[in-house]
């Protein structure tokens, strides 16, 4: 019997009496707690110098900006046209030879916006595709004018991050973050990409991507203090089928060989036509090119945020999720590639895994001798699972103490209840039920193990092939780059010890953070950098690993701790 019906769909389960068998589904973002994104980045690393703020965007010179003019009133005398009257001041002032380009919209409020200033107006100015051409895009009176505002955004497969930023110096006014409405419709892009071919599926993505950051707008505004009508522009990072998804852009092609995106530039275009609320009608949204279906403008923006382009030194650039991307090279060269290492970085795959969202253990450390656990959870509430860090903490440290072989596998002989036989096989006990939020055991089992194994057997094999596709290996890196969220809660020496990172002189690693979000900042303050951006995806050498046979090779030798080939990882045999 149907009880209390919600708005957004559904029925209260508190109301609803079943008469027989029903399916029930807990919604993913039910699970997800939007105060966790706002935690601070307590990496065990860092000791070792970060790079965010290394980018040198010179100095600012928006894509946008406002110009305030007089022009003289008409007479019989002089009776051109409004528009005309305009382009014959700005022809003899700061425009003098550009082509001047209108938007329709423009035309309308010219008039009215002209005549009620007393011909003294402000106008907003995009610079066009050409280095000679400027594109008006609003026109209003100027003692109305407001500040000219841009929005720097990442549109991560799981969380969504943005600033508001002011365009005359620079300065970051605000900062929100929540979570990729899309994930109700698929935790990862193919599973997305599925579900656009069924139907409407294509257009609900895309209105689900735009009304969240319709509402990330309102509240950035909010936060800074602006009105929305005073931002002009919204610099835009993501990977390749999420910038997809955005436009509105057919993904069936991405997921199946030979791996083909609709484009890889895209046009600068108007936020409301691609549904994002809020904005005002003259507001253009820039999305970051990408380089090809799986390597896509978070990555572009990350090497350009970062630096990488005009560093001297051999940088393997590392993306780590459930598509791990990977950067080799430096300002002269770079090569990419993209390896599917799984969702188990996300809790994906794994019996109590889960997102990085409050209660999930993020720490673990093993006693040696007793094989006894200390947790630490996200923001110190009751066990509810572990998360992607938590994980890696977690089989480190069982490795390091001996409670795992190198295959993986549980050592049953050590004499600790933590080690038992459980329904998936073999398990450790991480925190027993009476101090969970569950109720129940949270255990890592043998299948977990294996699962993880894969994942970073995946990202090392891509690191392996890509520099041996270009005559190098581990030991030329002079620099690592760890990008991304995930990244900065990476402990290096627990990464390092499972196989995940290359062993390598600690001091050689750099955190970047959200770098995406980085070179769309940079981006939206200055134009060389947003050029810079198209140069360096044309740049980039594509490497597809998936039908290289050396791969394969590389990843059969990795799926084991930390790897078959131990002279790879010095520190830990000496460990």
């Amino acid at each position: 019997v149907q009880g209390e019906e919600l708005p957004e769909g559904g029925w209260k389960a508190c109301t609803t009496f079943p008469r027989g068998d029903v399916v029930v589904r807990i919604p993913v973002e039910s699970e997800m707690d939007r105060k966790a994104l706002a935690r601070g980045g307590t990496t065990k690393a860092a000791a070792w110098i970060q790079i965010q703020g290394e980018e040198e965007t010179g100095p600012i010179h928006p894509s946008v900006q406002k110009l305030t003019v007089e022009l003289q009133p008409p007479t019989l005398q002089d009776s051109v046209s409004d528009l005309e009257r305009l382009r014959r001041e700005l022809a003899q002032g700061r425009l003098q030879g550009l082509t001047l380009e209108v938007d329709a919209e423009v035309l309308a409020a010219l008039p009215h916006a002209l005549r009620s200033s007393q011909w003294r107006v402000c106008l907003t100015l995009m610079e066009g595709a050409r280095q000679d051409v400027r594109r008006l895009i609003q026109v209003e009176p100027a003692a109305q004018a407001g500040k000219n505002m841009a929005v720097a955004v990442d549109i991560g497969t799981t969380t969504v991050s943005a600033q508001l930023l002011g365009l005359e110096d620079g300065r970051v006014v605000a900062e929100v973050s929540d979570y990729n409405p899309q994930v109700s419709y698929g935790e990862d892009v193919i599973s997305r990409m599925e579900f656009a071919r069924r139907g409407d599926g294509k257009a609900l993505l895309q209105e689900k991507i735009a009304d969240v950051l319709g509402a990330m707008v309102t509240e950035l505004c909010d936060k800074g203090g602006i009105k929305v009508e005073e931002i002009s522009l919204v610099s835009l990072a993501a990977n390749t089928v999420m910038t997809h998804f955005l436009l509105g852009l057919e993904t069936s092609h991405l997921r199946a060989a030979p791996y083909v995106p609709v484009a890889t530039s895209f046009p600068p275009v108007k936020g409301y036509e691609i549904g994002i609320s809020g904005l005002a009608n003259h507001a253009r949204v820039f999305c970051a090119p990408c380089v090809a279906s799986y390597v896509g403008g978070d990555i572009v923006a990350g090497v350009v945020g970062t630096g990488l382009h005009r560093q001297p030194e051999l940088t393997l650039f590392i993306d780590i999720g459930t598509n791990g991307e990977i950067v080799l090279g430096n300002q002269d060269w770079m090569a990419c590639a993209a390896c599917s290492a799984g969702p188990a970085f996300e809790g994906g795959g794994i019996k109590h895994g889960m997102r990085a969202t409050t209660g999930a253990i993020e720490v673990v450390h093993i006693h040696p001798e007793t094989y006894e656990p200390m947790v630490l959870t996200i923001g110190g509430k009751k066990a509810k699972g572990i998360c992607g860090s938590g994980i890696i903490s977690l089989l480190a440290g069982l490795f390091m103490a001996g409670a795992l072989d190198q295959q993986g596998k549980f050592r049953r002989e050590l004499g600790t209840g933590r080690i038992r036989p459980g329904r998936d096989g073999w398990e450790y006990v991480v925190v027993e039920g009476e101090a969970t939020a569950t109720g129940q055991d949270i255990v890592f089992t043998e299948a977990d193990v294996e699962n993880l194994i894969r994942a970073k057997g995946a990202m090392f094999a891509g690191y392996l092939t890509l520099l041996e596709s270009v005559g190098m290996g581990i030991e030329d890196l002079e620099r690592v780059v760890l990008a991304g969220n995930f990244g900065s809660y990476l402990d290096l020496d627990q990464a390092i010890t499972i196989g995940l990172l290359p062993d390598m002189p600690r001091d050689r690693f750099f955190f970047a953070g959200n770098s995406s979000l980085l070179g769309a900042k940079a981006a939206a303050l200055s134009l060389p950098m947003k050029k810079k951006m198209e140069e360096v995806a044309s740049m980039m050498t594509h490497f597809d690993l998936s039908d290289n046979p050396r791969f394969m090779e590389h990843y059969v030798s990795s799926l084991f701790l930390p790897h078959t080939d131990a002279s790879l990882f010095p520190s830990v045999s000496r460990g």
